[in-house]
């Protein structure tokens, strides 16, 4: 099998298996196509089906020296794994060079956390007498409160609103839908927003559905949230780098500090792997050390 064929059948099997976006499938085709670069370079030519277990370590040992950092290794090799399960799975081989493959040590970077406080300031910091601050105030209690990821915001739809019942339907990464509570501040400034100010937009046709909409009535790009985030924290003189993320990685930190179940956090943010979201759970020393202090039976 040449690797054009091999590659083509991936992404179809990535689309119409897996159900990925079009983003997700590009970076897997990425991955693949520097395996295949790294098969032209050699003296004898490698084939998908003929690719060994040694062919994968020189493969990794040759992203390293081009100054691919760990994470970057381990994303690349996460795809090729994915590959091999594809090729074994539809019998082009008949065993999977990559399974005892092992990824690069990566440091998992446990990203910036606001405290509860800091939260209130930056969506008190909001002017509410304007339209797009109604609009902005809602974006921040939804992103805090439900732990959204930024996209899942964007494209979050009026349909998939349950208000009265106090929850909200989420379609995320693979476009995998889960449900998530939202509480009373959330659902308080979205009836706002809607009821008062996005009933008066004219919506641009196809976009009538989505929650949150720009002046012109059509949906809100990626960068405007982080500008507007990055903006607040600027006025309220707070010394953090953050982003829509920030507001998420909060949102899983505040619960668990409060006494969540991992579990229950790991089916509110939408992981596959409870390990996925424990940099999630990143807690203060002084919060360990309460912990330890009020419930190890000898301290």
């Amino acid at each position: 099998m040449d690797w054009q064929s091999a590659i083509k059948g991936f992404r179809s099997y990535l689309k119409l298996e897996r159900s990925l976006s079009d983003h997700s499938i590009e970076a897997y085709s990425r991955d693949i196509d520097k395996l295949h670069q790294f098969s032209d370079i050699q003296i004898i030519k490698l084939k998908p089906d003929g690719v060994t277990l040694t062919d994968l370590r020189q493969f990794i040992a040759w992203i390293n020296e081009l100054g691919m950092i760990p994470s970057s290794q381990a994303r690349i090799l996460s795809g090729v794994k994915s590959f091999y399960k594809y090729l074994l799975m539809e019998d082009i081989i008949k065993n999977d060079p990559s399974e005892l493959l092992e990824s690069p040590k990566i440091q998992r970077k446990l990203p910036d956390t606001l405290s509860i406080n800091e939260v209130n300031k930056l969506i008190d910091a909001i002017d509410i007498s304007k339209a797009e601050g109604v609009r902005n105030k809602a974006i921040l209690e939804v992103l805090y409160g439900c732990g959204l990821r930024v996209s899942e915001l964007t494209e979050l739809k009026l349909s998939n609103l349950y208000l009265e019942i106090e929850f909200i339907k989420v379609v995320g990464k693979g476009s995998k839908e889960r449900l998530v509570p939202i509480g009373a501040s959330a659902v308080k400034a979205l009836k706002i927003w809607i009821d008062q100010v996005r009933v008066h937009t004219m919506i641009k046709k196809g976009e009538e559905d989505l929650v949150f909409l720009n002046r012109r009535g059509a949906r809100l790009s990626r960068v405007y949230i982080f500008m507007m985030i990055k903006q607040l924290a600027e006025l309220i003189g707070l010394n953090k780098t953050i982003s829509p993320h920030t507001l998420r990685h909060s949102f899983a930190t505040h619960l668990v500090e409060g006494g969540a179940d991992l579990r229950a956090v790991q089916e509110m943010l939408g992981h596959e792997s409870i390990t996925t979201t424990e940099i999630y759970t990143h807690l203060d020393r002084e919060y360990l050390k309460g912990t330890i202090i009020q419930y190890h039976p000898r301290s």
